[in-house]
């Protein structure tokens, strides 16, 4: 079992910046895979970005050139970095890990691109 926890969303004007957080505890060692998607109202879940366990990254074009997703083995966590934000990047923000066999999802954090 692997529980990821994201934290950092919050409202942010146009053109601003945030920081996403997964931090994922338990069976930390099998953790393979961590990507970040988003849901927005009345839209279905789309991947954001991923990195694997050898730094390989990918991205959704929306996004590309805009949002940085890293990690840090030592603290077993994923971050991702939004900047130019806009109102479309509004939704709900999910961790998704793979460990083993398994995929395991995050609460999710709101981030609102509103002014």
């Amino acid at each position: 079992q692997v529980q990821p926890v994201e934290s950092g969303g919050g409202l942010v004007q146009p053109g601003g910046s945030l920081r996403l957080s997964c931090a994922a505890s338990g069976s930390i060692d099998s953790i393979y895979y961590m990507g970040w998607y988003r849901q927005a109202p009345g839209k279905q879940r789309e991947m954001v970005a991923g990195i694997a366990s050898g730094g390989i990254t990918n991205y959704a074009d929306s996004v590309k050139g805009r949002f940085t997703i890293s990690r840090d083995n030592a603290k077993n966590t994923a971050y991702l970095q939004m900047n130019s934000l806009k109102p479309e990047d509004t939704a709900v923000y999910y961790c998704n890990v793979h460990a083993g066999k398994y995929s395991y999802w995050g609460q999710g954090t709101q981030v609102t691109v509103s002014s």
